[in-house]
């Protein structure tokens, strides 16, 4: 890797030929598989991108020019180019670079980035401030890999001609690989596969290619006319039209693997004063790489793998809670005509690919766009439908306002299914689903539910589909990613009942109330004190149980609440606030002891490192446990 290792920064990149670029992408795709085989990550968007990510650097200045990447799995090669490089193998690991853009990890990470459909609102935002303090920059917003069926894309389009920046200092990058994470769906998508396939445009362009051919001894002239005409032409024929509509300059589509009409075609859009501009580049996701080619869905993110063969270096014997979903949900479908199963892009990672399967005229992947899931599943629940909404915690966030307003306010029955609840581990803190107990829980007319095995979980999914059928309004249930906890000796899970806990160990003075997977840890926990410690699952984080609740500030001093989520609105915060609220006069000096997650972002790194980092791990739960019922004994 003799030209790799050469390239401490962006400015290296400048001195080399087309033949050299070609070389070094090449060194790039073999030092990605080496690395990321190692310590897991987003391999085949990455590799999708490295021709475009040199021609970019190549051409443009970074830090002074701001490169903006969305959804920020495609920026490793863009780590490896701006320093990073040497510790690139530490990507994803606990203290180790991020796999993601990160302004606090380097000043050529502009803007950070998890979600989609972010780049062009915040390449918009940057380039005003450039221009309005009298700054000489250009900005550059990568955007793809799914991020153009996301609603903020065209927000940043429509609004881009209205601002008062100067206009040619901003370049939109469409890397269209026509892929999120599984295929992309919807309109847009199709409209950019018709730009790329379009019998017409591409005759015509393969003869413009043969007449410069035929006729070299014409020359320069010839060449820059037939540039030209094909500009004007694409620009009328082509479905490209939509982006010159939004007063962009339109160029593409153009092989996004091809550096040696990349780097020119970005030199000259540098050049040129009449923009903003829309560059399409076509790329295959995993390219270079063949089994992330064959299979860009698994390789779009995945652990730790045999660069030989693309397997997975661990198979989880255990069956995983999206595992139990995917299965209950099509159990309870077979009978259930009405029930209707929606994702934003994330079928494979939701577990709803055997649904779409078993029932593809009731599945519904929307893209990315979680606000139009939300609302969508709203008006097929006015109609009596059961909507099923399966989306990664975290994505859910982005429609908090329609929860409340499409389906709260309305009391519209929709189920919300958060998968990675909690801690998720090495993609961080825009990933980490650890404050949707506090967003969900403000709002009235929900409920909301977390399993503590896989049991209770297919419990907790046949009820929240009979809420829908008896038209109670929105029922949610969230859940972590990985194996579900396994233990045996443990009471099973008695029936559900309507905003109900369970008692599962009966104790003396420190009592532990939780939920999810961490009845388990607790439960583990308190095996290590040797102590007779109670242990109650709370199930519901809404409604709150007030009788078991009751129950325990009878019996117990120390009231100790686990739940991996934010300290700042979850069930801690509920049950102090139902404690002072009805109970505190008639059981006064009780105590109410947190361990939740901080008031922070977590890191990045794997769950049990991130659970021993907030002290939330059985070790820590046991020595608090101890702590406790230690306390003032003589």
């Amino acid at each position: 890797m003799a030209l790799l290792e050469t390239i401490q920064s962006p400015r290296d990149l400048k001195i080399l030929s087309l033949k050299q670029l070609e070389e070094l992408a090449g060194e790039l795709r073999d030092f990605l598989v080496e690395n990321v085989s190692s310590t897991g990550g987003h391999i085949a968007p990455s590799l999708g991108v490295v021709e475009l990510t040199l021609a970019i650097h190549s051409v443009y200045n970074s830090p002074q020019d701001k490169i903006i990447w969305d959804v920020g799995h495609q920026a490793y090669v863009h780590k490896i180019l701006t320093g990073r490089r040497k510790q690139f193998h530490t990507l994803r690991t606990f203290q180790g670079i991020s796999g993601f853009p990160r302004r606090s990890e380097s000043d050529h990470d502009v803007f950070g980035t998890g979600h989609s459909s972010t780049s062009i609102s915040s390449a918009l935002g940057i380039s005003e401030a450039g221009c309005f303090q009298n700054q000489d920059f250009r900005t550059v917003a990568v955007i793809g890999d799914g991020s153009m069926t996301g609603g903020l894309a065209y927000e940043g389009l429509n609004n881009a001609t209205q601002c008062k920046a100067d206009p040619n200092r901003l370049l939109v990058i469409l890397n269209d690989n026509s892929m999120s994470i599984s295929p992309n769906v919807g309109g847009m998508p199709k409209h950019l596969n018709n730009i790329i396939t379009g019998d017409f445009y591409n005759t015509l362009k393969g003869r413009i290619e043969k007449t410069i051919e035929v006729v070299p001894h014409l020359g320069k002239p010839l060449v820059k006319f037939s540039r030209r005409l094909e500009e004007y032409l694409k620009g009328l024929i082509t479905p490209g039209l939509i982006f010159e509509e939004f007063d962009f300059r339109y160029f593409g589509p153009v092989d996004g693997h091809n550096i040696h009409t990349l780097l020119p075609l970005l030199q000259r859009i540098n050049k040129l004063k009449d923009g903003p501009f829309f560059l399409h580049v076509v790329t295959q996701k995993g390219k270079g790489f063949r089994p992330a080619e064959e299979n860009p869905v698994k390789f779009h993110g995945l652990g730790p793998f045999h660069k030989e063969s693309g397997e997975c270096k661990k198979s989880g014997g255990s069956i995983s809670h999206t595992g139990v979903f995917s299965k209950t949900l099509v159990k309870i479908a077979e009978e259930e005509k009405k029930l209707v199963a929606i994702t934003a892009a994330m079928a494979p990672g939701t577990g709803l690919s055997l649904f779409q399967e078993r029932f593809p005229e009731r599945f519904y992947d929307v893209g990315i766009a979680e606000q139009h899931a939300v609302t969508f599943a709203a008006g097929l629940a006015t109609q009596d439908m059961l909507p099923v909404v399966a989306i990664y915690s975290t994505f859910l966030q982005r429609s908090f306002d329609q929860i409340i307003h499409d389906v709260a306010l309305q009391e519209l029955p929709v189920f919300f299914c958060l998968d990675r609840a909690g801690l998720v581990g090495e993609d961080g803190p825009t990933h980490h689903g650890t404050f949707d107990l506090s967003y969900l829980r403000m709002i009235p007319n929900i409920v909301i539910m977390s399993p503590r095995d896989g049991k209770e979980f297919e419990q907790m999914i046949a009820y929240g589909v009979e809420h829908l059928k008896k038209r109670k309004g929105p029922i949610a249930v969230r859940y972590p990613r990985g194996a579900v906890p396994e233990c045996p000796d443990m009471v099973a899970p008695s029936p559900l009942q309507h905003g109900k806990g369970q008692k599962i160990l009966s104790g003396q003075k420190v009592a532990v109330l939780t939920l999810g997977r961490q009845v388990s840890d607790a439960w583990e926990a308190i095996q290590k004190t040797r102590l007779p410690i109670g242990l109650y699952n709370v199930r519901f984080a809404k409604p709150l149980d007030e009788e078991l609740l009751e129950e325990v500030l009878q019996q117990y001093e120390y009231l100790v609440i686990i739940e991996e989520n934010s300290i700042i609105g979850g069930i801690y915060e509920g049950l102090t606030n139902l404690y002072c609220r009805k109970f505190q006069q008639k059981y006064p000096d009780k105590h109410l002891v947190p361990l939740c997650l901080p008031d922070e972002f977590i890191p990045h790194g794997k769950v049990p490192e991130l659970l021993s980092h907030v002290k939330m791990d059985t070790h820590h739960i046991a020595g608090k446990l101890r702590e406790l019922y230690n306390e003032n004994a003589s």
